[in-house]
Order: C-alpha cells, then structure tokens, then sequence
C-alpha cells in the first residue's frame, strides 16, 4: 500500500506530510520505505487560530474544523503533485486541542471530509475516538508502529511537544507519556523571540535551580502508574504554573527543564538500545543531559526517521486499518479491547 500520513504535533511545529510503501512477507513482518517528506510550517495566522481553537465557541470552532481539513488536502495535493507520488489514500491524525480521556473527551480537528473532498482520496482520521469511548486513554498510538516497525529497539522514545516511550513488558507492549517537552521549551525560547532553543543553546548557558527541579520531579503525575497520558490542559494547570513561580530567567528555566526531562526519561526506562525521534532529537544539550542519566544506549537515527515517525506511524495505522487490524492497543491505552481506531471517508 502507498499511504500519505499526516501528524501535527502539539507544538505547532509544523504539518509532516510522509508518504511511504508498507508491505507484509510470508512471515508476517512489515516493512516499509519513505519515498518523500516534507514538513510545511503553519501560516502565522493559522498557527495562532489553532493554538488557541480551546478558546472558540462552538460555531467557530467546527468552522476552523472545516477549514484546517481544506488546508490539510490542499497541502497534500501540493505534496503530492511536487514529489509525483501517486497515493492509495490519506491516513491524517488531526491536531490535537482536547484530550481529557477521564471525561471520555478528545478531539483532532481537521476535517476528514474536507480532506477527502479536496484530495479526491479516501481518508482514514479520528484515530483516538473509539479508544477513549472504550475507557482507553486514546493515546498513545505510536507504539504499534514501534513494534512492528521497529523490533530491534528496546525503547522507542519520541520527543515532541510531549515525551513519551513504548517498550515491552511482561510480554506485551506498554506506553506512555512521560512529560512536557517541546511545549514548554518552545514556549520560553519564544519569549527570546525564537521558535526554539537551537541545539539547547540557551539550556545549556543557564543554570540549574534545584527548588524547582526538585519541584517538578514530584509533581503527581510521575507517581502514577500508566496507562497514562498527558494533554495540553494539563501542562496549563499543571505544570506551567510551577515553573512560572520560580521566578528565574528564561535561559535557567530552560536549563532546569532540559534536566527534568531527562530525568524522567531515565525513570521511564532501563538498559537496552533506546531510539529517539521528534523535534527534540536535535536538541543536542537535552541528548547530552539525557544519555547522562539514562542507563540505555541513547540512539538518534537519520533525519527522515527523526523527524517524520510519527507521520510515518500514522500512514502505517491507516493501512492497518484497511487490514482490519487494531491499531489501539489495550496494553498500551488501557481501553477494554484492542481496537480498530479510525473513520474513513470516501467519495
């Protein structure tokens, strides 16, 4: 199958576009190749609507639903037409702006209609829905990918605008988020008037505060047993707010951050072979400071890998779908059953 995943993070990074091939052998394993990517950036208007869609009313918000699902085809006719792919359909995850699973409540907005309308493709999307209906935490769904795609790494860590890791254990796939990353470094490197913090640059300058080191690291979450994951709205309630009473400079609340992801990753894993993606693979002082702690090889692969799995993920989650083959594990989510998250449409 030639599938064109779709993934924006909650960082607002931009929207990766991956289109890739996925074949099974005789055996059953998968296996895939990338043939294009690219990552497009958010309009500046765009960035800012979706950054605060939690914001809108609810006519509003189905109209941006609407909306971003005609950007979202219209990029991908543009990627397509650029790199001459000819694709089976569209796997997209949306963006993310509620996920409360304790209140049975997430939603990706982009419409899959208007994706399909523009595209003229079938359109597989609303991956988390049917998890969460199913008491899952909808997330996170990467780590079907992970073992399937990726049997030779112990523990796959991705770095986006949260950290979360999948792994084996007791003979099943586990997951979860583990902590604020790129939402929070971002945040603070904007408020030096960059999108981010260039290799940890401005981390790495700073100074460690202790107190609140010692602060986040007891925060309630990082107590509770998973399945778990993490939301917006609680690095908002959370999270920001600790850090904000600290009252340092940017460049230590950088440095102390960096520190606390780090350790925190080092909880969530043991030894083994550790392959890290996201944007925040690039952060070289957070690498640094991550293989300082952790017990595992810390492993970054190739560009493309680093910074289209989750698209690829994605695209592999689409095809799955077709297969009849759950993409939601209950291991993973804690949802009653494995499920077959997804609607598709078609026209």
């Amino acid at each position: 199958m030639n599938v064109t995943g779709l993934m924006s993070g909650t960082s607002l990074d931009g929207l990766d576009l991956c289109f890739a091939d996925f074949g099974e052998n005789e055996n059953g394993d998968f296996h895939y190749k990338i043939q294009a990517a690219e990552t497009f950036p958010y309009p500046q208007d765009l960035k800012k609507r979706l950054s605060s869609a939690q914001e809108l009313n609810a006519f509003d918000f189905i109209l941006l639903h609407n909306e971003y699902g005609r950007y979202l085809g219209e990029r991908v006719v543009e990627f397509l037409t650029k790199h001459k792919c000819k694709s089976d359909f569209v796997a997209s995850h949306g963006h993310t702006v509620f996920h409360q699973p304790s209140k049975s409540l997430t939603f990706q907005i982009g419409s899959g209609a208007e994706i399909a309308a523009v595209t003229g493709l079938p359109v597989i999307c609303d991956f988390r829905s049917l998890d969460v209906a199913l008491g899952g935490q909808g997330a996170p769904l990467v780590p079907v990918g992970d073992e399937l795609l990726f049997p030779d790494c112990d523990y796959c860590l991705n770095i986006g605008g949260f950290a979360n890791i999948s792994f084996r254990r007791n003979g099943k796939r586990v997951a979860y988020d583990i902590c604020p990353a790129n939402i929070v470094l971002n945040m603070y490197a904007e408020q030096r008037g960059k999108t981010f913090d260039a290799g940890g640059e401005m981390a790495a300058s700073g100074a460690l505060c202790r107190d609140l080191l010692d602060e986040l690291n007891s925060l309630e979450y990082y107590s509770e047993q998973g399945p778990k994951s993490l939301g917006r709205e609680w690095a908002e309630q959370h999270f920001i707010p600790v850090v904000e009473r600290s009252g340092i400079s940017v460049e230590d609340k950088l440095r102390t951050l960096c520190e606390h992801i780090a350790i925190q990753i080092a909880s969530a894993s043991g030894a083994g072979k550790m392959l890290v993606t996201g944007g925040g693979a690039f952060n070289s002082f957070l690498i640094q400071r991550i293989s300082a702690h952790c017990r595992c090889c810390v492993t970054v692969p190739d560009d493309l890998t680093v910074n289209f799995k989750e698209a690829l993920i994605f695209a592999f989650l689409g095809q799955l779908y077709l297969r009849n083959r759950a993409g939601c594990l209950s291991s993973v989510t804690g949802a009653t059953v494995d499920n077959i998250g997804g609607a598709m449409y078609r026209r």
